[in-house]
């Protein structure tokens, strides 16, 4: 789709979704968010600094983080207003509006843990899970000459936005809360580049989250060498529900140039393995691979759609986004017109490889466009309601057999404090 066609038709909800997360919107004088909205004043690893929006559709309610604060904004149609029935996006380009929620700042993010610190510090929520950064900054950011990934902030954000080192047991409080509050279903811990070590830091978390809380649990760190591949079933038999593999771009050279630390204490070749030994322990569609669109080739993005869909893990596809203060700030966003068939194809191979994308319940990233968002650009023929029975079948079994046992408290059997090292290794 061309940009002079989004100037003229109504936008689907993830058409819609797109375009606001390539271009930002404008906040006008007519919003309250100071009182209606979540804090956006947050930069984490690059993605999450913007406001949470839901755009309603008639498929499923689409969640996500618009950029707000980043320069590209500043020539964007689009703006958020608020009348008398609610908040809702304007196009100036047609004069096009669409109504949207947003959602509200949950009262426990100002409460205080039993340590005295405030719950927002511990944790938030990002769309409807529980995001968690569990140890320092990435160590990337303390090389000389720094190492970090090109698009992050982290190490600005990380001890000053929030904590920078965790208590569990105030994650679990913390948790707790989000749980009864605001339904969380998933509890997410990810962290950096600390030294081979960041598996190691969250299992106590997972397994304390598992126990005490009773939620489904999802890991990103920066992967384990093959010789260390034990750590995925050790983290498995701590709880661990779900693994992220954030290997951001499938060129190899797009990879090397602008994740420089990755590239040089593992190389790609390292997440590729990973990823592939994980999944084989789990479910299909129990991890996922991470990567950006936006800055390498659309060829190079859709490969890493068809690899990481083959393996049977699903694609989690981050729009890219020049926030500011990294050191790709003054990188344009990608075009609208380029993002909708990295998308489509993201849906279609996931329904290709029979991938049970959105089957758990009330898991909604916001910081993406998710693959079951994009069924909006898909024409809804047979194929469509095939697969859509097919999701439908894996949210009923997941509830009965799954889903419904993980969302409560229960014992594991895996033991963070005694990591089951094979022999010899320690």
């Amino acid at each position: 789709m061309a940009e002079t066609d989004v100037l003229t038709k109504k936008l689907n909800p993830c058409e819609l979704e797109i375009d606001l997360f390539s271009k930002g919107i404008k906040i006008h004088e007519s919003c309250t968010l100071e009182s209606d909205a979540r804090l956006f004043a947050r930069t984490r690893a690059g993605l999450g600094s913007g406001l949470e929006l839901i755009l309603p559709g008639d498929l499923k309610d689409l969640w996500m983080n618009a950029p707000v604060e980043e320069d590209f904004v500043q020539a964007t149609p689009y703006s958020l207003r608020k009348n008398d029935e609610g908040y809702y996006v304007h196009d100036a380009r047609a004069n096009q509006e669409y109504p949207v929620k947003i959602p509200p700042e949950p009262t426990w993010y100002t409460n205080k843990t039993s340590l005295g610190n405030e719950m927002s510090k511990v944790a938030v929520l990002q769309g409807t899970y529980l995001g968690v950064y569990v140890s320092g900054s990435c160590m990337y950011w303390y090389d000389r000459p720094k190492r970090n990934c090109k698009f992050c902030t982290t190490g600005f954000n990380v001890g000053i936005n929030e904590m920078q080192i965790k208590n569990v047991d105030e994650v679990v409080e913390v948790a707790q809360a989000a749980k009864e509050e605001s339904g969380i279903t998933f509890c997410h811990f990810n962290t950096g580049w600390q030294e081979g070590k960041g598996l190691d830091h969250c299992a106590p978390f997972v397994k304390a989250i598992k126990e005490r809380v009773g939620l489904m649990v999802g890991v990103q760190a920066i992967p384990a060498r093959p010789e260390e591949h034990w750590k995925y079933d050790w983290l498995i038999d701590c709880g661990a529900d779900h693994f992220s593999f954030c290997y951001e771009f499938h060129s190899p050279e797009y990879f090397a140039e602008i994740c420089p630390g990755k590239e040089a204490t593992l190389g790609q070749s390292t997440f590729f393995k990973a990823m592939e030994y994980a999944q084989s322990k789990m479910q299909k569609g129990q991890c996922s691979g991470e990567i950006i669109a936006g800055v390498e080739p659309a060829e190079w993005t859709m490969k890493g759609i068809d690899y990481i869909t083959s393996i049977g893990a699903f694609p989690t596809v981050c729009i890219f986004r020049p926030v500011i203060g990294s050191d790709l700030e003054a990188t344009p966003s990608p075009k609208y017109e380029d993002m909708i068939p990295i998308m489509r194809h993201m849906y279609l191979k996931c329904r290709e490889h029979k991938i049970p994308i959105g089957a758990a319940p009330n898991i909604e990233v916001s910081l993406v466009v998710q693959p079951d968002d994009a069924k909006y650009l898909v024409k809804r023929d047979m194929a469509f309601h095939t697969f859509n029975a097919f999701i439908q079948m894996a949210k009923t079994a997941g509830g009965f057999m799954k889903f419904n046992k993980e969302l409560k408290p229960h014992p594991v059997s895996g033991d963070p404090d005694n990591p089951p090292y094979p022999d010899g290794q320690k």
